[in-house]
């Protein structure tokens, strides 16, 4: 039965709802005009978060679906980085005074590229420039293939306090097929070499769904990962679409596991890592009790923005770097996608805004019942409708997949709360997609 409704829902395809409306409908006509606007009448007493873009690898991971550049030189992302701190002057000039920081992430790409010397510069100018509360969390992605025990001493030093680290999978075949080979010890050598200087709340990133993997292999995975005690993983299954990333042209089609495999493996990774103690959060994430997450979720407070689930309250996002997407005042921006072009932007002294999307009532109804769907696996449709001035029952009318959902067991429908069972949480995007104006008319 599971097998046939993944087959019937299969969501390759669909948005995996950190925002609503999605960056199909960005359009031009919101820009760097419109962002101006937004940042100036954002409230000086409410805290923001901010997410700093570093499109930069040393090698390319066949799997990868995200526009990076991969480079063996320094020259390049030294001068990105400079165009960085150019774009954080400009930002910060559009406010009266320093905006209070809740919550910094950085991102890519392989952030943690940068050298030592670099990330501290980058990190006192965003002090300068923001303010930064004692319990801001400062979040950096690592590659473990390129981390030093230079740049553990560095996040130490710079306040860093919170690591996301690219596993994906433990197993040599499954690495050779996507070109990522990196074994456990190194992955535990890093995570030591970030307790070592404070960092303890540490994140892993694991996939299935890869060329050549298996059950076993993703149970074993996870069990060797669930052994270094992460405060929380994220587990994403591979999409692939071939026609979008050149770089996934080179895995071999035949090796990759079909939907009932896929299926197998997602439930296999999340037994295995509720076996050795981890909450399941939202679609794809599981963390320890005491993690941020799971307190969250357990006290109906986790939310869901463009970097996927968090515990952070902030509803601006202030983004900075090549295709960075913001949530500022009414809606959302996103900065020029090439490197050049934000380049150019930023060099002639330009906010490098190059669309975005203004929120209607109706997108922020929408947005927040998907919120909550993604989040909780419930929403109460009714409750959201009151606070967004809309009828309930009309709008739960016009949801016509909903019944579809429901004679397939998947979800429940009581007094307009809409609950998806436990069992069937992976299919949580297609649910979403339901309440989605927007998915079956995506403009080209």
């Amino acid at each position: 039965m599971q097998s046939s409704l993944q087959t019937k829902y299969y969501d390759a395809h669909l948005p995996w709802y950190t925002i609503y409306p999605t960056v199909p409908r960005f359009s031009t006509a919101v820009g760097a005009k419109a962002y101006e606007e937004w940042l100036r009448g954002l409230p000086s007493d409410d805290s923001v978060s901010l997410y700093l873009h570093i499109p930069f690898c040393r090698s390319m991971c066949w799997y990868c679906g995200f526009p990076t550049s991969i480079t063996r030189q320094d020259a390049s992302i030294l001068n990105y980085v400079a165009l960085m701190r150019q774009e954080i002057h400009l930002v910060a000039e559009q406010t009266t005074q320093p905006l209070p920081v809740g919550d910094v992430h950085f991102g890519g790409g392989t952030p943690s590229i940068i050298k030592p010397a670099e990330f501290m510069s980058l990190m006192e100018l965003l002090r300068r420039r923001f303010a930064f509360g004692k319990t801001a969390t400062i979040a950096v992605e690592i590659d473990p293939r390129t981390f030093t025990a230079e740049m553990a001493e560095a996040f130490g030093a710079a306040g860093v306090n919170r690591a996301s680290i690219g596993v994906q999978s433990f197993d040599p075949v499954v690495q050779k097929a996507i070109n990522r080979i990196q074994g456990e010890e190194q992955t535990a050598t890093v995570v030591n070499q970030l307790r070592r200087h404070g960092i303890n709340r540490i994140n892993f990133d694991l996939m299935y769904g890869l060329p050549n993997q298996t059950v076993q292999s993703c149970v074993k995975t996870a069990g060797a990962a669930a052994a270094m005690r992460p405060s929380r993983f994220a587990v994403f299954g591979y999409a692939h679409v071939p026609s979008y990333r050149k770089n996934q042209r080179l895995i071999e089609e035949g090796a990759l596991p079909d939907l009932s495999a896929r299926a197998d493996q997602a439930t296999a990774v999340a037994n295995t890592l509720i076996a050795e103690g981890y909450v399941p959060i939202g679609l794809d994430h599981f963390a320890l009790p005491d993690d941020e997450l799971a307190l969250a979720q357990k006290a109906g407070r986790l939310r869901r923005n463009s970097l996927g689930y968090s515990a952070d309250t902030c509803t601006t996002v202030i983004g900075f770097g090549a295709s960075a997407i913001g949530r500022v005042g009414d809606g959302y921006v996103q900065n020029e996608l090439t490197q050049s072009l934000y380049s150019r932007n930023i060099a002639s002294g330009r906010i490098a805004t190059s669309k975005g999307y203004r929120l209607t009532g109706e997108d922020r109804l929408r947005a927040a019942i998907i919120e909550r769907l993604m989040c909780d696996l419930e929403a109460d449709v009714p409750g959201i409708c009151r606070a967004h001035g809309f009828d309930w029952i009309a709008f739960l009318n016009s949801v016509e997949r909903l019944a579809m959902f429901a004679e397939d067991g998947i979800l429940d429908v009581e007094k307009g709360i809409v609950r998806v069972r436990q069992e069937h949480r992976f299919m949580l995007r297609a649910v979403a997609a339901a309440f989605d104006v927007y998915q079956d008319r995506i403009p080209n």
